[in-house]
C-alpha cells in the first residue's frame, strides 16, 4: 500500500498542478456548469479514451492520461458543484477553489484507501481499458440518477460515484506510468 500511495500522491500533485494554472488561465468559469454538464464533460473524455482504446489510433494527439487527469479534475468541479451549487458567473477565488480542491482530493483518496483495504488493490490486476468502462459505466449512473432527479432507492448517490471515477482515473494513470517504466 505504500507504493500505492506515493505513486497515487504524484499522480494528484500533478493533477493539482494543472488545476491551478487553468485556474489561472481562466478563473473559475466551470463555476457556471450545472452538474449535468460536468457529467456530459466527463464522458467526452471517456468517450474518447475508449474510442483511441478501440481504434488503436490518437489522431488530435492529446494523450489519454491527459485524458484521465481531465476526468480527475472535473470530478473535482463536480463534487465542488455538489457542495456549492451553481451560480450565474464565476464567484470564487483562485485560493478558494484549491482549498475545495484539496478538501475534495482528500475525500476522494480517504475512500480508496478504505476500499484498497478492503479489495486488496484488486485495480492492480484490471486492464485499462476496464477502468475506462467502469468509468463509463458510472457516468451512466449518474446520468440515470440525475433523471430520477438526484434520487436512489437502494444505491449509491451521485457524489460517490463520481468519487469511484476519480480513483478510477488515478489508478489509470499509474499503471500507465508502470507501463511506460518497463
Amino acid at each position: 500500500m505504500d507504493k500505492t500511495l506515493q505513486q497515487y500522491n504524484k499522480i494528484i500533485s500533478g493533477n493539482r498542478d494543472t488545476f491551478k494554472q487553468k485556474m489561472k488561465d481562466y478563473g473559475p468559469t466551470w463555476r457556471i456548469f450545472r452538474i449535468g454538464s460536468i457529467v456530459d464533460q466527463l464522458f467526452i473524455k471517456a468517450k474518447r479514451i475508449r474510442s483511441i482504446q478501440i481504434k488503436g489510433e490518437n489522431k488530435v494527439k492529446e494523450s489519454i492520461e491527459g485524458e484521465f487527469a481531465a476526468i480527475y479534475n472535473y470530478s473535482i468541479m463536480a463534487l465542488i458543484q455538489l457542495e456549492m451549487d451553481i451560480t450565474d458567473e464565476p464567484d470564487i477565488s483562485v485560493d478558494t477553489a484549491m482549498e475545495f480542491y484539496d478538501k475534495k482530493s482528500l475525500e476522494i483518496k480517504k475512500l480508496m484507501e478504505a476500499k484498497n483495504h478492503d479489495y486488496g488493490e484488486a485495480w492492480r490486476d484490471m486492464k485499462i481499458s476496464s477502468m475506462t468502462d467502469f468509468i463509463l459505466v458510472k457516468i451512466f449512473r449518474i446520468k440515470q440518477i440525475l433523471n430520477n432527479e438526484g434520487k436512489t432507492l437502494v444505491s449509491e448517490g451521485i457524489d460517490s460515484n463520481i468519487m469511484d471515477i476519480a480513483n478510477y482515473a488515478v489508478f489509470a494513470m499509474i499503471l500507465i506510468n508502470e507501463n511506460k517504466e518497463k
